[in-house]
C-alpha cells in the first residue's frame, strides 16, 4: 500500500465487492526453504520499487498491482509464521512541518454486509466519490493561504506551499473566510469525462505525486484540481458545510456529495460514479456521518464517523498454480495458466489463455509467479503482465510444436488424445454435422470405452454398445445412435468441413461429389472467393493426405452421398440413396 504513512502519506488497500464474501488467498503449497527465498525476494523488489516512488518519484507499477503484492508479502510472512512487514515508513520523509488537526485516514469496508453494519443506527449520511489522488492539509489566515502541508504521518508532513501555489483550483485568498480555515483535501488530476469502469485508474495518482516531489515546479501542476472533504472545525450540519465551502472557492464537494439513508442508496451512487463521465480518478465512495468531532480530538488513525467502500480493482494480481497446453483440432497449441482463484466483478477467474506457444516461450511464465489479470469484452479474463517472478525457474514439459499440425491425429493415440478428441467435437458440432447430444464428454466417454479409435468409428456402432459407455445409458444410447443414423443424410459439403478441411460454408456451396474435389488444383481453388494461393495449398495438402483418403474410402463403403465412387454407382445404381 502506499497510501497513508506510505505514498506521500495516502493508503490504498485493494476493495473487493464480492457477493457471498471474498475468498480468502490460502498459503502456498511451497517447500520451507522456496517459501522464504519468494518472501525475501519479493520484499527486496517492493523495496526497489518504493525506492524509485519515494526518492526518485518514479512510478514503475501501478498502484493496485503493488498494493496487492504487499498484500501477498503479508499473506507469506504470516504462512511462514513471520511478523508482517508494515508501510515502508523510513523511505518516506516524516515532514518537519505538525498538521494543525491530523490526518484520521479511512477505514475500508469489504463488502456489502459490512457496509449495512456500518450504516446501522446512523443518522445524517451522505456519500461522496473517493477520489483518487494526493492528500493535504490547506491553513487560511485572514483569508491568505499560508501553509500546504503534505500528509506525511499523519501527524507531520512537507511544506508544499510553493507547489501548492501553482495550481490554478487552489484559491490564494479567500473573502470573507473564518480567521483561521484549516481544510483537508485530495490534490487530483483534472480528467475530461473519465469512466472508471471502462478506463480504471490510468496511474492518475501518481502522475500527481511525481509532480509534487519534483524539486522544480511541474506543468502537472496547472493540470491538477481539489475536492476537500473535511473541514474539521466547519459546520455540523452537511448541507451548510457543503454551500459554504462552494462560496469560498472549493465546489466539487457540493456537487458530488449526497445524502444517503440506506445501503441501496450508497449501493446506487456508487454504482452511479463507478460509470458516470466524472473530472477526476475514483477508486470508490465515502461515506460520511455529517456530525464529528472537534478538529482537536482527531488522531491519526482511522475515525468512525467515516468509512470508504472501494471498487473492485481494474485488475488483480494472481497466483500462477499450473500451466496447461491444450492442442486444437488444427494443432495449434494454446497455453492456458490455472490461477489461485480471484474475485473479479461478478465472478472467481481460475484460468487465463496465454495465447500461443510462442508466446508462452517468450514469457517464461512458471507455477508460482504472481501475473496482472483484468477483464476484457464479455467479462474474458485477459493477461495483462507478469509482475513478479518466484525464485524457483522450473519451466513444465511442453508438446512440441512441430509435433502438431492441421495434418495430425486423425486416429487415437495417447500423444494425440486432445487433437483427437477436438477433431471429434468439431465434426459433431454445429459447424460439421450438428450431432444434437454429442458433446465432448459423450466422445470421451466412448474413447474410454475403446469404441472410438479412428475419427468415423461412430458410424457403425450399435444402440447396445452405445448404451454400454459409462454415463450414457439406454434413452442416450438409443438417442446418440439416431443422430449417428440422421449424419449419415448430410449433404457432401457439409462432411467434407465436418472431416476438417480447411474451407468454410459458403466456400462449399459448388462441391458436389468427391470426383469432384480430386479434380481441382490448388489454381482452381484460388478460384474461390476467400481463397489465397496458401490456403489454396492447404487445401491440395489436406484432400491428398493419406489419412483423409482412408476416411473417404470408410464413407465411400458406409454409402455416404459424394463420396461412393462412379464406378461403385454403376455397379450399385442404389448406393448413395
Amino acid at each position: 500500500m502506499r497510501k497513508g504513512v506510505m505514498r506521500l502519506g495516502m493508503i490504498l488497500l485493494v476493495g473487493l465487492l464480492c457477493s457471498g464474501g471474498p475468498r480468502a488467498e490460502t498459503c502456498p503449497a511451497w517447500r520451507t526453504e522456496r517459501l522464504q527465498r519468494d518472501i525475501t525476494t519479493l520484499k527486496n523488489q517492493l523495496g526497489r520499487w518504493d525506492v524509485a516512488y519515494y526518492q526518485q518519484g518514479s512510478s514503475l507499477i501501478e498502484d493496485e498491482v503493488y498494493d496487492s503484492l504487499r498484500e501477498k508479502l503479508r499473506l507469506w510472512q504470516r504462512c511462514a509464521g513471520e511478523p508482517s512487514t508494515e508501510e515502508p515508513a523510513p523511505l518516506l520523509p516524516e515532514g518537519k512541518v505538525p498538521h494543525p488537526v491530523a490526518h484520521t485516514g479511512l477505514r475500508k469496508l469489504p463488502d456489502p454486509a459490512a457496509v449495512a453494519q456500518w450504516l446501522k443506527g446512523r443518522r445524517d449520511l451522505w456519500v461522496q466519490p473517493k477520489v483518487d489522488g494526493v492528500a493535504i492539509t490547506l491553513v487560511y489566515r485572514d483569508g491568505k493561504l499560508t501553509s500546504a502541508i503534505s500528509r506525511g504521518n499523519g501527524l507531520k508532513g512537507e511544506d508544499w506551499l510553493e507547489r501548492v501555489q501553482a495550481i490554478p483550483a487552489v484559491p490564494a485568498s479567500i473573502e470573507g473566510a473564518p480567521q483561521t480555515l484549516i481544510l483537508q483535501g485530495e490534490l487530483f488530476l483534472l480528467m475530461n469525462d473519465h469512466q472508471q469502469k471502462v478506463s480504471g485508474g490510468l496511474n492518475a495518482r501518481a502522475k500527481v505525486a511525481g509532480a509534487l516531489m519534483k524539486s522544480k515546479p511541474s506543468p502537472v501542476l496547472q493540470q491538477l484540481g481539489l475536492f476537500v472533504w473535511a473541514w474539521p472545525n466547519g459546520p455540523q450540519d452537511m448541507a451548510s458545510r457543503l454551500r459554504q465551502l462552494a462560496a469560498m472557492g472549493f465546489p466539487l464537494a457540493l456537487a458530488y456529495s449526497q445524502p444517503v439513508k440506506s445501503l441501496a442508496e450508497v449501493q446506487q451512487w456508487r454504482e452511479r460514479w463507478h460509470q458516470s463521465a466524472l473530472p477526476f480518478v475514483t477508486d470508490g465512495v465515502v461515506i460520511h456521518q455529517a456530525r464529528s468531532p472537534q478538529g482537536r480530538y482527531w488522531q491519526a488513525k482511522p475515525g468512525d464517523w467515516a468509512v470508504a467502500w472501494k471498487y473492485p480493482p481494474a485488475q488483480q494480481v494472481a497466483r500462477v498454480n499450473g500451466i496447461d497446453f491444450n492442442i486444437g483440432r488444427t494443432g495449434k497449441i494454446a497455453v492456458v495458466l490455472r490461477l489461485e482463484p480471484v474475485r473479479m466483478d461478478d465472478k472467481w477467474v481460475t484460468r487465463v489463455n496465454l495465447g500461443s506457444l510462442t508466446r508462452w516461450q517468450q514469457s517464461a511464465i512458471v507455477p508460482g509467479d504472481q501475473v496482472a489479470i483484468s477483464l476484457m469484452g464479455h467479462g474474458i479474463p485477459h493477461l495483462n503482465n507478469v509482475v513478479w517472478r518466484g525464485t524457483d525457474r522450473s519451466l513444465p514439459s511442453a508438446p512440441s510444436a512441430e509435433r502438431y499440425h492441421p495434418l495430425s491425429c486423425f486416429g487415437w493415440r495417447p500423444d494425440c488424445r486432445q487433437q483427437f478428441l477436438a477433431r471429434l467435437v468439431w465434426l459433431s458440432g454445429p459447424q460439421g454435422l450438428s450431432l444434437r447430444g454429442v458433446s465432448e464428454s459423450t466422445w470421451q466417454a466412448l474413447i474410454d470405452q475403446g469404441l472410438v479409435r479412428h475419427l468415423l468409428d461412430w458410424l457403425v456402432l450399435t444402440p447396445e454398445q452405445l448404451m454400454s459407455a459409462p454415463g450414457i445409458g439406454e434413452k442416450r444410447g438409443q438417442s446418440i445412435h439416431r443422430q449417428f443414423q440422421l449424419a449419415r443424410q448430410q449433404p457432401f459439403a457439409r462432411w467434407l468441413v465436418a472431416l476438417g478441411a480447411p474451407l468454410s460454408p459458403p466456400q462449399t456451396t459448388s462441391l458436389k461429389n468427391w470426383q469432384q474435389v480430386q479434380q481441382y488444383s490448388p489454381a482452381a481453388w484460388r478460384e474461390i472467393a476467400g481463397i489465397g494461393a496458401k490456403r489454396a495449398q492447404q487445401i491440395a495438402d489436406f484432400l491428398q493426405h493419406p489419412p483423409l483418403l482412408a476416411l473417404v474410402s470408410t464413407l465411400a463403403s458406409q454409402q455416404i452421398t459424394g463420396f461412393v465412387s462412379e464406378v461403385d454407382l454403376i455397379n450399385d445404381p442404389d448406393a448413395g440413396n
